[in-house]
């Protein structure tokens, strides 16, 4: 199979409900940087005493209803070239804001931790939660289903550069980082101590509705072959700053990702 994709990778083996309206962007520009002291209690920490710490951290959030992702997701993904338009996640399409909904070529809203593996359906919490929700081609969306994320399989026809097979997804090489940071960010939030799942990352596929997403060794590659940029940093910031006041550890600290999985 010839396709562009991040050349190293060819190596691989196989809180109260937020209310809220319609925001708008922020006029400030971001600051790409937490609050002073926001990670104070994770520094010098590493393994399980890191990833305790950071639970502690990011899970101090408001929660958003799911009818309120939407107007999340317009603020959040903004075409930065026209902002009456969200770009989709997975196909790169600028499109209408308004034309959000279940029909064919409208955008919905992406679970990139799918909501099966661990059983979370669309309750505010880990079905609510910014930080792993975007907006995709409904198609696309149905495309990806709960698979699993890993290398190979088949050109998406609606979103070129992503790829799928029977049990795994592979997204475009512009957003292999952020799938990762955000399946990681996942794994630290919901550690089962909050009526959810505790969710994990592991090295397998096909992993169904256990709480477990992979592969972990993939996403690890994807992490470092597609560094932080800067609209994964603005998006960090006006999650922070317009909703669920916390922040993925992952986008601000990317060297935290091998202290717990290396």
């Amino acid at each position: 199979m010839q396709h562009s994709r991040l050349t190293s990778l060819a190596l691989v083996a196989g809180a109260g409900v937020l209310a809220i309206g319609l925001a708008t962007p922020a006029t400030a520009a971001p600051t790409h940087q937490p609050p002073e002291g926001y990670y104070q209690d994770a520094v010098g920490k590493t393994g399980p005493e890191l990833e305790a710490a950071l639970h502690g951290i990011i899970s101090e959030q408001d929660t958003l209803s799911y009818d309120q992702v939407w107007d999340g997701l317009k603020v959040t993904d903004e075409d930065p070239a026209n902002n009456a338009n969200v770009l989709l996640f997975y196909s790169a399409r600028s499109q209408s804001k308004d034309s959000n909904g279940g029909d064919a070529d409208q955008w919905n809203r992406e679970h990139v931790w799918a909501k099966s593996h661990g059983d979370f359906g669309t309750a505010p919490g880990p079905g609510t939660d910014l930080h792993h929700l975007r907006p995709t081609d409904v198609s696309v969306n149905s495309e990806r289903g709960n698979k699993d994320f890993d290398m190979g399989g088949s050109e998406v026809q609606e979103a070129p550069g992503n790829f799928t097979d029977d049990d795994s997804y592979e997204p475009r090489d512009e957003v292999k980082g952020d799938v990762a940071r955000m399946i990681m960010y996942m794994a630290v939030r919901y550690e089962g101590t909050d009526g959810f799942a505790d969710l994990e990352l592991n090295d397998q596929v096909d992993n169904g509705e256990q709480p477990f997403m992979g592969r972990s060794s993939v996403l690890l590659q994807w992490h470092e072959q597609d560094p932080v940029d800067e609209a994964e940093q603005r998006r960090n910031d006006v999650i922070f700053d317009q909703f669920q006041h916390n922040r993925n550890p992952f986008i601000d600290r990317p060297e935290w990702a091998g202290e717990l999985w290396s």
